[in-house]
């Protein structure tokens, strides 16, 4: 069984405008707020470009038209974040793959973003296929003080 890791959860609203770049917004965020360790709790909107890096696929795929975005999930970290994002067409198609810059806003991005103050997200290369795979530690902080030990009772 894996680790598990545990944090508070603090959160983020922000709204994205006309125009925006999806992910270089999501970046500069990240950077802006110093996040360690986050999360995509939600993202509704529409887009009028996708760029998505498909499965498998060593470069990225271009739709352009009116899109909404029905997922928008992973995880957010200024050691690198890893982003899916499905989206749909008029007809009712979805696609999905990684999130990559050029997915450009149409009408609204509606964003809500989780912060884990107790966690850090690192990037660190596996070697079963030799990607930089997530790698969750405890956030460094100060050494606890004797008065936070557990008191046994008596």
């Amino acid at each position: 069984m894996p680790t598990a890791h545990h944090s508070s959860l603090k959160t983020y609203a922000l709204r994205l405008k006309p125009g925006d770049d999806l992910r270089q917004q999501l970046t500069a965020f990240v950077q802006q707020n110093h996040l360690v360790a986050g999360t995509m709790i939600t993202c509704v909107g529409s887009l009028t470009v996708a760029t998505l890096r498909l499965a498998n696929q060593e470069g990225p795929s271009v739709y352009k038209g009116h899109f909404e975005i029905v997922s928008l999930v992973g995880t957010l970290s200024t050691n690198g974040s890893h982003l899916h994002l499905a989206v749909s067409d008029s007809t009712g198609r979805t696609i999905g793959g990684h999130l990559l810059d050029g997915c450009r806003v149409y009408t609204t991005a509606e964003i809500v973003l989780g912060e884990l103050p107790q966690l850090e997200f690192g990037r660190e290369t596996d070697a079963t296929f030799g990607y930089q795979e997530l790698v969750v530690r405890p956030a460094p902080g100060p050494a606890p003080s004797p008065a936070d030990a557990p008191r046994r009772k008596k």
